[in-house]
């Protein structure tokens, strides 16, 4: 884990580019320019903005340690999935 930050953020967005780098260059401040979360290790496509929503409820509700299994189930060195 290069840049691993102990902090982990959940969203949704409808454009994944404007938001990484929105992300990224701390253009909004709030929650991740606040913590300096800057790298995309996990995404989940959706077509329906209801299930998108839904499933970063649920993912949100998560502890920890179950998040983190979900990332590392796909990105086992959390590489930064935005370069």
């Amino acid at each position: 884990m290069s840049s691993f930050t102990r902090t982990l953020y959940v969203g949704v967005t409808n454009d994944l580019p404007r938001r990484v780098l929105e992300h990224k260059s701390k253009l909004v401040a709030g929650f991740s320019a606040k913590y300096n979360i800057t790298d995309l290790v996990y995404a989940e496509e959706y077509w329906d903005v209801r299930e998108a929503i839904d499933r970063e409820k649920q993912i949100k509700s998560w502890r920890r340690e179950k998040k983190i299994a979900l990332i590392e189930s796909v990105n086992t060195g959390w590489t930064d999935l935005a370069l």
